[in-house]
């Protein structure tokens, strides 16, 4: 079951819709729940509603799935370049996508602080952080990566797919140095082998190094063969992340 509810993010003075995932006996139940905020939500599960027109079928994926989960999409800012102004955690006045204002910690604060609290107090979540987690892709999976360390002691989990983490290489290493960060927090990494014209070897150490310096957090690192920039790849690994991420 999908539920598509408007909602007003008011740090960043915008709409956005959240696509909410209940399991199908939800109704049926008095069962709670562990939650995993996710974002790009409109790109998660219908090809109706995604930006390319493939989705990560994740609605069909969890129907199958042996635990049960509610999941809480958050659509991106369609307008202009306000993505990636959004998802980016620090100011950029170089990159090579341009100049990036950075927002991403009014979207994080809202996300911990507004969202979250909200989600909880409506549905039937288990709301430790042992059971709440985060994920996205590319820009996505770069907030994924900033949101576990920043707000750990909220997200004990991150799905972080073909993230952008060399935008914000530095500024993530000074993160990590600031943030304590809980043992038993996970960490899911992944790059698709067709994304970049390097070696496997040099993406898995693209990869290892973001992993290294978040320790004593637990990870794994993906190699995906054949893996593209796209929802189709990450869609493939919905599995190998929920089976890490909620062993």
């Amino acid at each position: 079951m999908i539920l598509k509810q408007p909602y007003l993010i008011e740090e960043l003075h915008r709409m956005t819709t959240l696509h909410i995932y209940l399991p199908d006996d939800y109704d049926q139940s008095d069962q709670r729940y562990p939650v995993m905020y996710m974002l790009d939500g409109h790109n998660l599960f219908f090809d109706e509603d995604a930006t390319y027109g493939k989705s990560w079928s994740l609605e069909a994926f969890l129907s199958t799935y042996e635990k049960p989960f509610i999941i809480v999409g958050i659509e991106c800012d369609h307008e202009g370049n306000n993505r990636l102004h959004e998802y980016c955690p620090y100011p950029k006045e170089h990159s090579f996508l341009g100049p990036l204002k950075g927002n991403g910690e009014l979207f994080m604060h809202w996300l911990v602080h507004t969202l979250k609290p909200m989600i909880d107090m409506r549905f039937r979540t288990w709301p430790s952080r042992e059971a709440t987690g985060i994920g996205g892709s590319s820009m996505g999976g770069l907030m994924a990566y900033y949101g576990v360390i920043r707000y750990n002691r909220i997200f004990s989990k991150a799905a972080c797919l073909s993230p952008s983490l060399i935008l914000c290489a530095k500024e993530l290493e000074e993160e990590v140095g600031e943030d304590w960060l809980h043992p038993d927090t996970r960490l899911y990494l992944s790059i698709g082998d067709q994304e970049m014209s390097r070696d496997s070897q040099t993406l898995y150490s693209y990869l290892d190094h973001f992993a290294s310096i978040t320790k004593p957090a637990l990870s794994q690192i993906n190699i995906i063969p054949d893996g593209k920039h796209n929802e189709a790849s990450w869609e493939a690994q919905n599995k190998m992340y929920f089976d890490y991420l909620w062993c």
